[in-house]
């Protein structure tokens, strides 16, 4: 029993030892064996601790945002190259470095060496701003994208592919792309977080860079994966601000050769109440063109001639869906694989 009794304790004391192990207590079973059970419990000094850092960011508020490579363990060349591999693209490094400089980092930098005493050779900086690659990867982004729009929507009119394109290449989904590849991070810039038109333009170099790197097909092929893809769910009117539909759709029409639009109230549901719903169609030569809802006479009449421009323009909610699928190689024939052999 004394041997038993030896045995359980140290075996518990064992157990015990290490951060965060909790207590152990054992207890005799029926069968005249050991039970043991650990009790997990926090720390004594923890809830003090908790409350002494609450108060203290209620009292001093959220602390500033620091940017990755002013906390630990950041190594810029390999955060350039991992960056490149986790887009499994090939990217020349001295170029996408240049692209991630941007010129007001060079400013506040030069500007900072000069406070601290250095002259005009010291305080200068050896590096290359991303100004002709943010001027570059933007014009190859706006005439590919231009031709992509053109090619998925060849009945849409020269206004509507420029209103893909602004949205495509504007301040919100250029940002929204760049933060979710980590664009920010890599930013040299002199304040932080990144401004929008600064982290737009640091983007469009890193398109730039991967054209003079690896080509135009492979940055299209970039382009189109990460811009392209965010039409996905978005209509053509959200981009697209059209005044007068009804306008417009009598303009198409015409150019088409087509008999003019005529509305007809279609349904009409509570029209003595507050929230009154019509449904107005349009018709083009006795065939039925579309039909919206809306709760005024015109609201509807605008609803519909909406709905008739998208089956015009073909950007319906039912189109066919857009086609990423990665190029195939075209196969061979008898007389270019002679020609190949030699």
């Amino acid at each position: 029993m004394a041997a038993c009794w030896r045995l359980v304790s140290r075996s518990a004391a064992v157990l015990g030892r290490g951060p965060g192990s909790g207590r152990w207590s054992w207890s005799w079973g029926r069968g005249g064996g050991v039970l043991l059970t650990q009790t997990r419990e926090k720390k004594r000094w923890m809830k003090a601790h908790t409350f002494i850092m609450e108060r203290k960011r209620r009292i001093e508020g959220e602390p500033e945002p620091r940017p990755r490579s002013q906390q630990p363990n950041w190594d810029y060349h390999a955060e350039v190259e991992a960056f490149s591999a986790r887009l499994k693209e090939s990217f020349s490094v001295e170029l996408l470095k240049t692209a991630f400089v941007n010129p007001c980092y060079l400013r506040s930098e030069e500007e900072r060496r000069r406070t601290l005493g250095l002259d005009a050779g010291g305080a200068a900086l050896n590096l290359r701003d991303n100004a002709e690659l943010r001027e570059h990867g933007q014009q190859f982004t706006l005439n590919f994208l231009k031709d992509w729009s053109k090619n998925n929507f060849p009945n849409l009119p020269e206004a509507g592919v420029t209103a893909i394109v602004g949205h495509l290449t504007g301040s919100e989904v250029m940002c929204h792309v760049a933060r979710n590849l980590a664009v920010e991070e890599l930013a040299m810039t002199a304040e932080f977080p990144v401004p929008d038109d600064i982290l737009q333009g640091t983007f469009f170099a890193v398109i730039g860079a991967l054209e003079q790197s690896s080509g135009a097909e492979k940055a299209g092929l970039f382009v189109r994966d990460f811009l392209a893809t965010q039409l996905i769910g978005k209509d053509l009117f959200d981009m697209w601000k059209v005044v007068n539909p009804m306008g417009l759709l009598v303009e198409e029409l015409t150019r088409r050769g087509t008999a003019l639009p005529e509305p007809r109230l279609i349904q009409s549901a509570g029209a003595s109440t507050v929230l009154p719903l019509y449904f107005v169609g349009l018709y083009s030569d006795r065939k039925l063109l579309a039909q919206g809802p809306g709760e005024t006479l015109l609201a509807a009449e605008e609803e519909a001639a909406r709905v008739a421009l998208r089956k015009l323009f073909g950007y319906t909610e039912n189109r066919k869906p857009f086609d990423f699928s990665p190029p195939q190689e075209k196969p061979q024939t008898a007389a270019s694989r002679a020609v190949a052999s030699g």
